[in-house]
């Protein structure tokens, strides 16, 4: 196999072409700094293998864009090169293509982006021969954990493959910094000697992409008052949560060196769960709701930065509902922040951003006699203003420069963190220079507003009317609901009387502390619910009244969300490029195509993002012929600019931490894939050493075997097995997950799927079937050990209790009931489950494949044949669908569409009437019961 080929390279920068040279030179792992071009160097590194012709490379890793981006560019590089040979990308990413077509597939060569999980199966069915691959290119290399598919794959490819490539490329330093030796142990999973190291502050890169740098403005956009005083507020029920964490879970959590700039960071939430996993049953609901909390309060500092301030109270007013019990209930489920004088300000300024006036019941106007209402302010963001003055300096450059001097097309490029920013602004463009007329209601900040000026006020009124029409209507709906839940009987009012009888009823007292009056922030009602001082509703009324849109507003063109394409002579031109804006999202890696595309002259930022500074800088430096000016907006003294500070401190300390680690990290030797080298060694592994009781002395040279379900490899478990020197042989199993011998067969069970197994009978059938079949059925039952899991002891169980269908042990035990020879086996983790069976198989014989395949079928029918997987286990966990009867249907029909339309009459004939009525009523209820 050829790997050699004289191509044309789209390398322009000269770290680049370093980290090309290295990588195609020799095995390893590439971890570069963000937004450097990983994408440019994969897709030359495989155009480069491609161009050959006679190679078969395989991409693990490689999700739906990374594959799209992938084909478009080896296309692109074989028409620039002119290559005969190069046949692009062959993506193998579903069930659907059959065992043959594969098999064809990857006979003449190419390269193949294949799912992990079929990929593994081909490789252990030998439908694709490992020792025939070229090589493997791992993306997202920082996934490759010790139990990962991608892990798995590597692994087996290894151990048939001596010679073949492995190439392992990340741009996510901050996984590798994490436990005990980081790099050495993904490089071992990887089965790499050697890692490259591409910091930003590498000598060779700064060099490239200083040399022509693009023009940066950078804009410091100052926060109004309320929002600053709203992010001090949010920031002191952070730290107040961190510090009630500290306090109550010091045993559990490692939180000394947390800070409220760790607290801004999106896996900051993440990190505590996972701590707190192990001990989840026993945290208090208060820490539980603390730790939900930090995710909301991340959000809400988000949304106060980048949503306008309708949006933002209509988001704190959702919160305060989700957390209003029922009225006349005693029960306290409230986050513990919404009590504290900080949510008091959060909640009060956030309204005062939208309107306000006196709403004092009584006060009168002395000249009109009315109540003195509310005034609409309508707080716009202080980027809106920024971004109005740069399109304006924008228009002037190119009226003044109308002859371009370089390549660009002179489009104005608009980045944003997301999507929903990115309609705020498409909005805000459209409407900003029409102006609503003066009313007798507007003060005189209003009266007073500059003319020429841009302005949100069409915008933000018509959110303030739908806003004031969900707020009517939300209490509509919460009223009818708390009316029709009142009229059922509460089995738990009882309860809770006996429960507080011979006691102070709750919240009989409340403390207020510095002498302060009980209504001047957040306070509980009678039964538990939040107070917050809310407007009285004629005024509210009034408002609505006053904003009620005029003939201008009537006038404005809406959104369009479906167009008919008609007379589009009439309706649409084409724009010159250098009268074009474009608003877009930032998405990683294609960001790099979009710049590409676009080749804008104008780029305005309008939200940071360290990966997109570095891609205008990888632009700018490929093409001496491209001018850009970027301006780079931020709120000064912000969430948002200490969150773009930490994370680029933080990337750095991350490549800080690896090239220490490399600087003393030993090499790894043992890169084969085997965990037994010794022949010798690995025969008496095999030998049955019981001769005891005139036992033979049994020899066999084939490893143990275990055949498993397909459907299993989305689990870890049988890359752990494999681990441990057994043979797995990929079947499809229609009777148990896992054959040990030819009698032991197991059922394997998460807590989760043991859950919904009971509540759907699935496994009484599962059960069912493995006693017809097998001597020794048994039933794994598997949880996390990062996690935790415990039943409700028998002890706390009142001693007049009864079995019941709702509780999981007394259905664990009407199992056993009606299967008395079951055996049930609990297994903390996968690697306890693999050493069980490794237990399980000693001295024993091994299954075979033709009779575990043909267990559970019916006469004449072939495993082979039996439809796409996907929709099957779609239609298994269908109500009324048995092991029994799931056949039936799936020969009577073609696809779940066709049984989602099929009438209830004509189900009973296939599954018969109680199974039918069951799939009907599934398909047909209404989402709201």
């Amino acid at each position: 196999m050829s790997t050699t080929a004289t191509v044309k390279l789209s390398l322009p920068l000269a770290y680049q072409q370093d980290i090309f040279r290295e990588i195609r030179e020799e095995d390893g792992l590439v971890i570069m700094a963000r937004g450097l071009g990983l994408p440019r160097i994969v897709t030359n590194l495989l155009h480069a293998y491609d161009a050959a012709g006679d190679n078969l490379v395989l991409i693990i890793g490689a999700g739906e864009r990374e594959n799209k981006w992938i084909g478009d560019s080896l296309v692109e590089q074989a028409v620039i090169s002119k290559g005969t040979k190069a046949r692009g990308l062959f993506i193998v990413n579903t069930d659907a293509m059959n065992v043959g077509a594969r098999k064809k597939l990857y006979g003449r060569g190419g390269i193949f982006s294949v799912t992990s999980r079929i990929l593994v199966v081909d490789m252990l069915t030998n439908l694709i021969n490992p020792e025939t691959i070229t090589g493997l290119v791992v993306l997202h290399a920082e996934r490759v954990i010790a139990t990962s598919l991608e892990a798995f794959i590597i692994r087996i490819f290894r151990q048939k493959n001596k010679d073949g490539f492995i190439k392992a490329f990340s741009d996510s330093p901050e996984p590798f910094t994490t436990g005990f030796s980081p790099l050495a142990t993904m490089m071992r999973n990887l089965f790499v000697r050697r890692n490259m190291l591409w910091p930003r502050f590498d000598i060779t890169v700064s060099k490239s992409l200083e040399a022509k740098k693009p023009e940066v403005v950078e804009l410091e956009v100052g926060m109004t008052e309320s929002m600053r005083e709203i992010q001090i507020a949010i920031l002191e029920c952070i730290e107040a949560s961190i510090s009630e964490l500290r306090r109550t879970n010091s045993q559990h959590l490692e939180l000394e060196d947390w800070t409220v700039d760790s607290a801004l960071h999106k896996d900051f939430d993440i990190i505590i769960r996972r701590q707190l996993d192990p001990v989840w049953h026993r945290v208090s609901y208060k820490t539980r709701q603390i730790v939900s909390d930090l995710t909301q309060f991340r959000e809400l500092l988000h949304s106060l930065l980048s949503e306008d301030c309708v949006h933002f109270n209509r988001g704190l007013e959702n919160i305060l509902a989700t957390n209003t019990p029922k009225p006349g209930t005693t029960r306290q489920t409230q986050s513990p922040w919404l009590f504290l004088d900080a949510a008091h300000t959060i909640f009060t300024v956030a309204k005062r951003r939208i309107y306000t006036g006196d709403i004092g019941i009584g006060k009168e106007d002395v000249a009109n006699g009315i109540p003195a209402g509310l005034v609409p302010r309508l707080e716009e963001q202080p980027k809106w203003a920024v971004l109005t003055e740069v399109l304006q300096e924008i228009e002037r450059d190119l009226y003044a420069n109308a002859v371009p001097m370089d390549t660009s097309n002179g489009v104005t490029l608009i980045m944003c963190s997301d999507e929903a920013t990115c309609r705020q602004l498409r909005e805000y463009i459209q409407h900003m220079n029409e102006r609503v007329p003066k009313e007798k209601y507007d003060n005189d900040e209003e009266e007073s507003q500059d003319e020429g000026k841009a302005s949100a006020t069409i915008m933000l009124r018509r959110k303030l009317r739908s806003y004031l029409n969900w707020k009517r209507e939300s209490k509509k709906a919460f009223a009818t609901l708390f009316s029709e839940q009142d009229q059922q009987p509460d089995p738990a009012g009882k309860r809770g009387l006996e429960y507080h009888r011979g006691r102070a009823p709750p919240n009989k007292r409340r403390r207020v502390r510095g002498g302060a009056s009980a209504v001047a922030g957040p306070s509980r009602a009678s039964g538990g619910a939040i107070v917050i001082p809310d407007d009285d509703s004629s005024h509210v009324a009034q408002l609505a009244t006053s904003i009620q849109p005029n003939e201008l507003e009537k006038g404005v063109k809406q959104e369009i969300v479906d167009d008919p394409m008609e007379n589009m002579e009439d309706y649409y031109e084409l724009f010159d490029l250098k009268d074009l804006v474009v608003i877009h999202p930032y998405d990683g890696d294609n960001d790099e195509h979009l710049l590409e595309e676009l080749r804008p002259r104008f780029v305005i930022m309008y939200d940071p993002d360290a990966a997109f500074v570095r891609r205008v800088e990888v632009y700018r430096s490929s093409h001496n012929e491209r001018n850009i000016r970027v301006y780079f907006m931020s709120y000064c003294d912000s969430v948002e600019e200490r969150r773009y500070l930490s994370a680029v401190r933080k990337e750095k300390d991350a490549f800080t931490k690896l090239i220490r680690e490399k600087s003393t990290m030993a090499v790894t030797l043992t890169t084969d894939g085997h965990g037994i080298t010794d022949p010798q060694e690995q025969f008496l592994r095999t030998v049955n050493t019981r001769i005891a009781g005139g036992g033979r002395l049994i020899a066999t040279a084939d490893p143990p075997r275990v055949l498993v379900d397909v459907r299993e490899f989305r689990s870890s478990l049988p890359s752990l097995i494999h681990g441990r020197n057994m043979v797995i042989v990929p079947l499809m199993l229609t009777v148990g997950d896992y054959i040990l011998t030819p009698d032991i067969c197991v059922e394997r069970k998460s807590i989760k799927d043991l859950i919904s197994s009971f509540k759907d009978g699935r496994l009484y059938n599962q059960c069912e079937v493995m006693f017809n079949h097998y001597k020794y059925p048994m039933l794994l039952i598997e949880f996390d050990q990062n996690k935790s899991f415990n039943l409700e002891p028998f002890a706390d169980m009142s001693a007049g209790s009864t079995i019941n269908n709702s509780d999981l042990q007394s259905k664990l035990v009407l199992l056993t009931i009606a299967f008395p020879k079951l055996r049930i086996i609990w297994s903390s983790s996968p690697y306890q489950t693999a050493e069980i069976f490794e237990e399980l198989k000693k001295n024993l014989d091994e299954p075979d494949p033709v009779k575990a395949i043909q267990a559970g079928l019916e006469e004449g029918e072939d495993a082979m044949n039996i439809y796409n997987q996907t929709p099957q286990d779609m239609l298994r966990a269908v109500p009324g669908i048995t092991v029994r009867n799931y056949k039936n249907i799936m020969v009577e029909l073609e696809n779940m569409m066709e049984l989602a339309n099929l009438e209830e009459a004509e189900i009973n004939k296939i599954v018969g009437k109680e199974s039918g009525r069951q799939v009907h009523r599934f398909f047909n209820r209404n989402i709201y019961e």
